[in-house]
């Protein structure tokens, strides 16, 4: 994985953390924020420079955050967030 795709990855876990943290505390402003920068960090990953796995959370996205239920959008962020982390220090740059 090259630098550039891991600083997009890190940046949108960390995104999807505040959408997360956003949502549950009911500040829907924040959340919606963050979620448009997550996209565009969504943007910045070649689906072929990573795992099957992260790039299919990255298909899902949009339609993860952009659910009728936030608490489920914001479990589904905070989730994703979480593996996408994993990925980025299991993989690092090589």
């Amino acid at each position: 994985m090259s630098e550039k795709t891991r600083i997009s990855l890190e940046s949108l876990a960390s995104d999807l953390k505040r959408v997360s943290v956003g949502l549950q505390r009911g500040s829907f402003g924040m959340a919606q924020r963050f979620s448009e920068e997550a996209l565009r960090r969504k943007n910045e990953v070649s689906p072929e420079a990573v795992k099957p796995y992260i790039s299919r959370i990255l298909t899902r996205l949009e339609t993860t955050l952009t659910q009728d239920d936030p608490n489920r959008a914001a479990e589904d962020a905070l989730t994703y967030s979480i593996i996408i982390q994993n990925y980025c220090q299991k993989n690092g740059t090589k």
